[in-house]
């Protein structure tokens, strides 16, 4: 088949299926980022990326790439950070859909921002908190979980949101007016997850210990730090069903089932009836960090 133009850019293979058998095709894929671009974008533009490609779909070899390269299209923007040992390198972001597009053509799957933007890449904007549930913790476990850093938060002043993480659990992330550095953000992002496993030790626990694991949460705080990054909102995931993390209203998450509650399909729908988006104000509110 010859290359499909979607939303301006020409996307080869599109035939080929990107997950397994039966599953999205790529041609599939671009014009579903093409159909979510205007609730996608707010939370990705601008922003350093690392993204998950998959030269040969999910099923195959996926990898990660935080740096720019020219191949990636020309809406696909170089920014200059600095790294760990001090050398300057070439980071990626984008601003528009176009380039988003242009990233699927290079098969990325995953879109995964820093919680700062290219400007300012050392005055974090955006703090999250992972919950990930080992084998056998009820999802109303999980929703609970979410609501105790929500009121956590709530009580300092800090309004948070709230979204399906693709996967088994869910993501809260609080805006903030950009300025502290990132060891304080970590600081108190860590106290936070601290705060809960002192409260109920048998339901939480905040160390990356998969050996300590088993029947609790994780409360994964660890990503709010220079370089780390989130997966953001309306992102597919690389993994079998094509499964989508999706911003939610708070009301929202009881009636999941799971994390991976959206796939392809049931997002696009939910992106052509949806009236306002869920973490409207997200990218307004004046608040600071404590």
């Amino acid at each position: 088949m010859a290359g499909l133009v979607v939303g301006g850019v020409t996307i080869t293979h599109p035939e080929r299926p990107v997950f397994g058998d039966g599953g999205p095709t790529k041609g599939e894929v671009a014009a579903y980022y093409d159909a979510v671009g205007r609730w996608l974008l707010p939370e990705l533009r601008d922003r350093p990326l690392s993204l998950v490609r998959c030269p040969q779909g999910s099923t195959g070899p996926c990898f990660f790439q935080k740096h720019h390269a020219d191949t990636l299209g020309a809406h696909v923007h170089p920014v200059t950070l600095e790294e760990k040992g001090g050398d300057d390198a070439e980071y990626i972001y984008v601003d528009d859909v176009r380039g988003v597009l242009e990233l699927v053509q290079m098969n990325t799957l995953e879109f995964h921002p820093w919680g700062a933007r290219a400007d300012a890449p050392d005055k974090p904007d955006r703090m999250i908190f992972d919950l990930d549930p080992a084998k056998g913790v009820e999802w109303k476990a999980v929703v609970a979980g979410a609501r105790a850093i929500r009121d956590r938060l709530s009580e300092v002043g800090l309004e948070s949101f709230v979204r399906s993480s693709g996967g088994k659990g869910l993501h809260v992330v609080a805006p903030f007016r950009r300025g502290p550095s990132w060891e304080k953000v970590k600081a108190f992002c860590e106290g936070v997850a601290d705060a809960l496993v002192a409260e109920k030790p048998k339901l939480y626990i905040a160390e990356a210990s998969k050996a300590k694991r088993e029947g609790l949460i994780f409360i994964d705080w660890l990503r709010n730090t220079r370089g780390a990054t989130s997966v953001t909102g309306w992102s597919l995931r690389a993994r079998p069903g094509a499964p989508v993390a999706m911003p939610l209203a708070w009301d929202e998450i009881a009636r999941l089932k799971s994390g991976g509650a959206f796939d392809l399909t049931k997002a696009l729908k939910r992106a052509k009836t949806l009236e306002h988006d869920p973490w409207e104000g997200i990218g307004t509110l004046k608040q600071v960090l404590p």
